[in-house]
């Protein structure tokens, strides 16, 4: 049987591909697309095409553009003074989607690809605060400690976001690192 429908499954196997995509998920997608509407999936197909062809990252900030600087670099109202970091680009989509951050960004792919002078020359333009917008974890918070000790040299203050426990989320539900610093970081009611 499964001779019969190579193309359908190798299109159910390259969307299992992506994120949180399941086998089930992934075959009713695709029939979906070939079956019931094509028009959609000429049009998603169209779509990714175009975005592969033109989208790259920003040389400043490594964020999502489809030139070589992004529209937040390129907008002189933000607030140069607030620089947030972020792990990935699709980090910044998000703040900026729900309109939560005015200054510029830095994406922190990995390690391995920091550009400590990346950083430190925007340390030079003024920068008096670099927020860290990053997934708490071990890990992420040696991260912040070693970019806190890059750049001991300029006068900046270091922030990161608060965590904690989730709005509508039981305590039975929250792991240990989170109830640890909800409980550390209490605030006065």
């Amino acid at each position: 049987m499964r001779g019969s429908l190579d193309k359908f499954n190798k299109l159910v196997d390259a969307l299992q591909e992506l994120p949180t995509i399941g086998k089930k998920s992934a075959t009713r997608l695709a029939y979906h697309m070939l079956m019931k509407d094509s028009f959609v999936g000429m049009q998603i197909s169209h779509a990714i095409e175009e975005a592969l062809g033109s989208l790259r990252k920003c040389v400043s900030c490594g964020g999502m553009s489809e030139d070589d600087l992004c529209f937040i670099c390129c907008d002189e109202s933000r607030d140069e003074s607030l620089l947030c970091i972020v792990e990935n680009a699709k980090d910044i989509l998000l703040l900026e989607e729900n309109g939560l951050f005015d200054g510029k960004y830095f994406v922190l792919e990995s390690l391995d690809e920091l550009n400590i002078s990346s950083l430190q020359k925007a340390a030079n333009n003024g920068i008096c605060e670099v927020v860290f917008a990053l997934t708490p974890s071990i890990a992420n918070d040696a991260i912040m400690l070693f970019i806190e000790d890059k750049l001991s040299s300029f006068d900046i203050k270091y922030t990161k976001i608060a965590q904690g426990v989730p709005t509508g989320v039981s305590l039975e539900n929250v792991d240990l690192l989170s109830l640890t610093r909800a409980l550390e970081d209490r605030v006065r009611v």
